[in-house]
């Protein structure tokens, strides 16, 4: 499943192309894909026919552009999107069939807007926009103003490592007695999207892995500064990942353009079961975990007692 840097990815995409852009007709090709809309396809289509986009923003996982209000005048509306494990959004002007496309959204002045989902577990929607829990804006739009609202469903997310409200050192104390208070293993921790968000498995055992610290460490057994030093790790390897477009296995993620990241040349231990350590060398060990899998260095990162 696409992580924050893949969602980033996307969501800088976006803001590049489609921004401003009237939307002039919605075709639905397969309901599934908007199954979260209460009134579906139609709708759907209702609440987005004549509507411009007006900002491209991200909570974690969760990316949304939100539309004007009637007239121009306001936001009132987000289009929130989620990918699932293999959408996509794409921005195109090719006539061609893509066999995977669900939803295509027809913008005036260039090319269209695709969700394409070759699996169909991702998901668009039309959402009530509602404030903010703490008053702060709503997501990341890559250094522009946000508003402090954020899309109803969107709502129980916690912000995420690269927030800038997380990088005010208050915040980030919170975060680190919150992370401290569960009884769980740290893994759990970074997994937990209301504690924060867009760390999924990738990341968090590549964070682990820079931290030195094993994903079953009890974090109530954790000092501040180890806790510290995961999420500093966390937030620093996604933004590694970020430099190089996010991570592509395969052909399911790429940005709008259709482009592949290219972050899994740079990873450390994720998916590396068997091949030396690039710290230690020691071989890489995978374990199962939450019905997924752990990848870690067992001499760097040594259970815990």
């Amino acid at each position: 499943m696409p992580e924050l840097p893949e969602v980033e990815t996307v969501r800088s995409g976006l803001a590049q192309h489609v921004l401003g852009r009237r939307i002039t007709g919605v075709q639905v090709l397969r309901e599934r894909a908007v199954r979260r809309q209460l009134g579906g396809a139609e709708e759907l289509r209702a609440l987005l026919t004549g509507r411009a986009f007006t900002a491209a923003v991200r909570r974690g996982k969760f990316c949304w552009l939100t539309l004007d209000g009637p007239g121009g005048v306001g936001e009132d509306y987000a289009l929130l999107a989620h990918l699932g494990m293999s959408g996509q959004l794409l921005v195109s002007d090719d006539a061609a069939t893509n066999p995977h496309l669900r939803v295509r959204i027809e913008l005036a002045d260039g090319p269209d807007l695709w969700f394409v989902d070759q699996r169909t577990f991702g998901y668009l929607t039309v959402a009530d926009l509602v404030p903010t829990a703490d008053g702060g804006p709503g997501g990341d739009a890559g250094g522009s103003p946000v508003a402090p609202l954020l899309p109803a469903p969107v709502a129980h997310i916690a912000r995420d490592l690269l927030d800038p409200v997380l990088a005010e050192p208050r915040a980030r104390a919170a975060l680190n007695r919150r992370v401290r208070a569960g009884r769980r293993g740290i893994k759990r921790a970074l997994l937990d999207q209301e504690l924060t968000s867009g760390i999924g498995n990738i990341y968090a055992d590549e964070a682990l892995w820079r931290a030195k610290v094993h994903y079953a460490r009890p974090t109530d057994r954790m000092r501040p500064a180890m806790v510290a030093a995961v999420l500093d790790a966390a937030e620093a390897v996604m933004r590694d990942a970020l430099v190089a477009g996010g991570t592509s296995f395969d052909a399911l993620y790429v940005n709008v353009n259709g482009a592949s990241g290219y972050f899994d040349r740079s990873l450390a231990v994720y998916g590396q079961d068997g091949q030396p350590c690039p710290r230690c060398g020691a071989g890489i060990v995978r374990e199962t975990f939450m019905n997924r899998s752990s990848f870690f260095c067992p001499r760097c990162q040594r259970p815990p007692r």
